[in-house]
């Protein structure tokens, strides 16, 4: 049994010139709106400042990294040890000579695709299909509508649990379908994207067109985590789903989208756990329909309500 106790666990921890918060509602940060806090959550003022607490803290603290909450999970008893949470000091975004773009991972995915339409710079517009920050890309080769974030990945930047600097470049990332081979400890800071000359007219048909996919076909303007399971090679996630009869199934009220069967919707009310448990019902519904196997896409971290750690 695991208990959550902020308070001392901040007497543990370095000070940094960010903040530090003991008992945080996670809650308030996840799309799904549901799940514990932290037991202390870490918003570090700048790389430097990321790399100064990451060094200090003990090596028994678990560490977790969060962006905007939109693909994740967050289990009812909280989530043990420092989350760390980027905010303003790695929000910036700039061109560079030849179609590039800097930013750092803080920053949301659709700014990014809207700063490339500013400057006329093409190839990047399938990020207005991520909803969620170009650390979280980078962390599962983020992708949407036929690209990926590995597709213009040149280098990214990232602290280890040691606080050493790495820069990787985009064969570093190991990248496959929504995954990243990069230690599980570095936490990326900043991205370099490479674009290609276009024209601004073209591009903003083209975000218009994902703008309008989307809408109508996801349920965006729901308390929901993004597509949930990873696409098995050679099948549709929403497919296997739909002809396991899952369409619009629901355990209180944690529903499958009747919408897009890859995306589970919180009606209100519903905790992390009923979520999950909807999920796995799913899996194991498609595996006794189908053969196969689902795998989850969304991040899932944190103790159960009882205090349970999870695999």
């Amino acid at each position: 049994m695991r208990k959550i106790d902020g308070e001392k666990l901040l007497e543990r921890l370095p000070k940094p010139r960010g903040r530090l918060e003991a008992n945080f509602p996670l809650a308030e940060l996840t799309w799904f709106r549901v799940g514990g806090p932290a037991e202390v959550l870490f918003s570090p003022a700048d790389e430097a400042d990321l790399a100064d607490v990451v060094r200090q803290t003990p090596d028994d603290v678990p560490v977790n990294v969060i962006g905007v909450g939109s693909n994740l999970l967050v289990r009812d008893g909280g989530v043990p040890g420092m989350v760390i949470r980027l905010g303003k000091g790695f929000g910036e975004v700039k061109a560079e000579a030849g179609h590039r773009i800097r930013t750092g991972t803080s920053v949301l995915d659709v700014r990014v695709a809207r700063f490339a339409l500013d400057l006329s710079i093409g190839g990047l517009t399938f990020l207005r299909g991520i909803p969620g920050t170009i650390g979280g890309a980078l962390r599962m080769n983020g992708g949407a509508y036929g690209r990926e974030t590995k597709d213009i990945l040149l280098e990214a930047r990232a602290v280890d649990r040691r606080g050493s600097l790495h820069v990787l470049s985009n064969g570093d990332m190991q990248y496959t379908y929504r995954h990243c081979g990069a230690p599980e400890d570095f936490v990326f800071t900043q991205a370099l994207l490479q674009g290609e000359a276009g024209e601004r007219d073209q591009i903003a048909r083209a975000m218009d067109d994902v703008t309008e996919r989307r809408e109508a076909t996801q349920p965006i303007k729901s308390r929901t985590g993004g597509s949930t399971f990873k696409n098995p090679p050679g099948h549709k996630s929403w497919q296997l789903i739909d002809q396991a009869g899952l369409r619009g199934f629901s355990i209180g009220p944690a529903k499958v989208s009747e919408l897009h069967c890859n995306f589970l919707i919180n009606e209100g009310g519903a905790t992390a756990a009923q979520i999950e448990e909807l999920g796995e019902t799913i899996r194991h519904r498609v595996r006794d329909k189908s053969g196969i196997e689902l795998d989850w896409e969304i991040k899932r971290i944190g103790i159960s309500a009882e205090g349970t750690e999870h695999a």
